[in-house]
């Protein structure tokens, strides 16, 4: 018997997405779309994040803890970009993280996790009262801030070679990365998020004076796997 062709290229066709929330922010548009079973959010019509692995965005969180030295107890952790919550989530279900401390300058993704669709991912770990969530642009706080944390997981772009806005551009310049030096500990780790691997980034944080750099990769499907640029700050 031939396969039913038409009923198999149906079902191979993915759902079309449906907007459930568009807002005109300060930094441009962001959109909240649901795709079937998951969440997409745009931003500035460039897709930033979807709810359909969340791997590398967990790899962020546990790569940081684990580069952070033996023994360090109750350390405080800096996660910039609140996105779709994987990061936050994964924080919040590690008993070794202290304060976890969430930055993310759309009022829109905010909004969206504490009284929308994204509450039912980060409902639990927003309860946590480890969890701060901080609206403010994350350059500006690392530029203007004085507390110290134990880790900085930042992921607020498609990575240091694809950014969203242009002012995201200047966290992984120099200036940018001598902030993120300065907010770290001694031991101190900084984990960064990005789509694609990047030999020049990774100068660039010798060139910043971090130490132990180096990438881990999430294999993917098709094309380059997203990957977790470590770095340490060892004074």
């Amino acid at each position: 018997m031939e396969p039913d062709t038409q009923t198999y290229t149906c079902a191979m066709i993915p759902p079309a997405p449906v907007t459930l929330d568009r807002r005109e922010g300060p930094f441009g548009e962001v959109v909240l779309r649901e795709r079937g079973q998951h969440f997409e959010i745009i931003a500035n019509g460039c897709f930033l994040m979807d709810t359909s692995d969340g791997r590398s965005e967990r790899l962020l969180i546990d790569a940081a803890l684990g580069a952070l030295p033996a023994g360090r107890t109750g350390p405080s952790v800096l996660i910039g970009g609140l996105g779709v919550g994987f990061s936050l989530v994964r924080a919040a279900e590690e008993e070794r993280w202290g304060r976890i401390v969430v930055v993310e300058r759309e009022r829109a993704i905010v909004d969206w996790h504490r009284r929308g669709p994204l509450d039912r991912i980060s409902g639990a770990a927003l309860a946590d009262p480890r969890t701060e969530v901080v609206h403010t642009d994350l350059v500006a706080h690392l530029r203007t801030a004085t507390e110290r944390y134990d880790a900085l997981c930042l992921d607020i772009d498609n990575g240091p070679d694809w950014t969203v806005t242009e002012d995201n551009g200047s966290l992984y310049s120099p200036t940018g990365l001598a902030h993120c030096h300065d907010r770290l500990t001694p031991g101190g780790v900084l984990a960064v998020w990005s789509a694609q691997p990047s030999p020049a980034f990774e100068q660039a944080l010798r060139n910043a004076g971090f130490s132990g750099v180096r990438t881990e990769e999430v294999a993917v499907a098709r094309g380059v796997p997203d990957v977790v640029h470590l770095a340490s700050r060892s004074h």
